[in-house]
């Protein structure tokens, strides 16, 4: 048998509405969130255009016969004697004019001339010690000027071997110590072909 349902009387409406208005809720209803702020949209990345490559550089006319500008050769290595020109003097000035003029004589000597490189170095460096330590000031090495091969070999090998070689000894340890100056000999003791060894007072 079913139930007939029951109408809520005007009283009883105005009652609950009443009581609903003093009770607390157990669930605070949160408010509406704020409508958020549209999602700025990222920039698209614009495709840029790859730099254009450099232009090739100009050849200039070349024509056979005429001079090579070489103000611009800056990757070239100046030469040995070119090197030692620019090198800051240490000695006196006035007794290095005399010796660039071939007016002092050397107290002692030895020659390299034809020797290996193996067999020169030691004799280097025993002759410029045992001067050294004798007292002596200004010696002479003689490496010659160097001269080409009869038959030259796949590799290619510097002219005057002695000549470059030697003054480079001479700026290194245990010599460097002993050494004040290195410059190439007046042409009455040798020319390009030897060298000027000035070295240090003895303390």
């Amino acid at each position: 048998m079913s139930r007939k349902r029951r109408h809520v009387s005007a009283e009883e409406r105005a009652l609950w509405d009443q009581v609903a208005r003093q009770a607390d809720p157990m669930h605070r209803r949160r408010p509406d969130p704020a409508p958020s702020s549209p999602t700025p949209r990222t920039p698209q990345r614009t495709l840029t255009r790859p730099e254009d490559p450099p232009a090739p550089r100009r050849i200039e006319k070349f024509e056979v016969g005429a001079r090579v500008d070489h103000s611009r050769d800056h990757d070239l290595m100046a030469g040995l004697s070119e090197q030692m020109a620019k090198a800051a003097v240490r000695m006196d000035r006035k007794t290095h004019t005399r010796l660039k003029r071939g007016k002092l004589r050397p107290e002692a000597r030895i020659d390299l001339h034809g020797m290996t490189l193996d067999a020169a170095h030691p004799a280097l460096m025993n002759f410029i010690l045992s001067a050294h330590a004798d007292g002596k000031r200004l010696v002479l090495v003689i490496t010659g000027k160097g001269k080409h091969r009869d038959e030259p070999g796949p590799i290619p090998q510097r002219l005057g071997v002695l000549r470059h070689q030697v003054p480079q000894w001479l700026r290194m340890a245990p010599l460097v110590g002993a050494v004040l100056d290195v410059t190439p000999a007046h042409a009455s003791h040798g020319g390009q072909g030897a060298y000027y060894v000035y070295l240090r007072r003895r303390r």
